[in-house]
């Protein structure tokens, strides 16, 4: 897969997915601040058909808290987006590596943040 996500395939239909993930993610302390559903972007802009694809834009309030306390400008990088997309018949749930987003950043203070963070969305996915 990527290099800068972390990826599961899932045995049941694009909808279930979904919600398992929103589930898995408010486990891990995250609310869902925001969702794209990018096939029905696709059709209303482009007239084009795309496989089903759904961004959501995960935030843990006490993470986001510590790692704005730190870095002002690290809510350029929030939040952590969460996938579910469908290809080749096949449906998979991916979360972002803070790891890899914050790692750019030259602040040592944010690499505990993004590993807790990063820990969560990954327990996230597994259990999805």
């Amino acid at each position: 897969m990527s290099t800068y996500g972390y990826t599961k395939q899932v045995n049941y239909p694009f909808p279930e997915a979904v919600e398992k993930l929103r589930a898995s993610l408010a486990d891990q302390g995250f609310g869902i601040l925001t969702e794209i559903d990018v096939k029905a972007t696709m059709k209303k802009k482009l007239d084009k058909d795309v496989d089903d694809y759904l961004i959501l834009g995960a935030c843990n309030p006490q993470l986001a808290a510590q790692a704005i306390e730190a870095e002002k400008e690290i809510g350029l990088l929030m939040p952590c987006n969460a996938i579910v997309y469908a290809k080749d018949m096949q449906v998979f749930v991916s979360a972002m590596l803070p790891s890899v987003a914050m790692g750019f950043v030259n602040n040592p203070a944010l690499e505990g943040i993004a590993g807790q963070a990063e820990n969560k969305l990954k327990a996230a996915i597994d259990n999805t």
